[in-house]
């Protein structure tokens, strides 16, 4: 298999779980864009959201994916905002690379996520902004995906296994 993939997916679908363990799989690199970001400015995401405010860091988000998008030679984990813009999702639909959604229920999410910590756009009502963010981002992950991979109540490995089945 010489196809790079992109994941995208919402905050708890297991994007860098699942990229790490799907990169170890096809030993291949793993690169995850919020890791490059928070690496570049030596802070965390949650910081440059209260720092900078979320349009600066939309900005840099999207000079980090087209980065890593031209670069692309394994598995890249997409933070759940990054393929949001017109821009972005022209990116992605020019790549040469399988788009694969993880796609997550929101009872599934919610332990993982913890909806406390380090999510800046879930700090009021957790809930109710991941439903929120759910209802407008859904339509675009499926719009972008070539396969949606239900990751709800199943091991790491076997989401990993269908990916490369789907894949090959």
């Amino acid at each position: 298999m010489s196809k790079s993939i992109i994941l995208i997916g919402p905050p708890g679908s297991g994007k860098s779980t699942i990229g790490k363990a799907l990169a170890r799989k096809l030993q291949k690199s793993f690169v995850d864009t919020d890791d490059v970001i928070e690496s570049r400015t030596g802070t965390s995401i949650s910081q440059i959201f209260v720092d900078k405010g979320e349009p600066w860091f939309r900005e840099l988000e999207q000079t980090v994916l087209s980065e890593e998008l031209s670069k692309l030679n394994g598995v890249l984990a997409l933070g759940g905002g990054a393929p949001l813009s017109q821009s972005a999702q022209q990116l992605l639909q020019s790549v040469d690379a399988a788009v694969i959604y993880l796609s997550v229920s929101l009872a599934t999410a919610a332990p993982r996520v913890g909806f406390n910590r380090d999510r800046p756009l879930l700090l009021n009502n957790p809930r109710a902004a991941w439903q929120e963010l759910m209802d407008k981002r859904r339509p675009i992950y499926e719009a972008l995906a070539h396969y949606i991979v239900i990751v709800d109540e199943r091991a790491p490995k076997d989401i990993v296994d269908e990916i490369v089945t789907l894949t090959q």
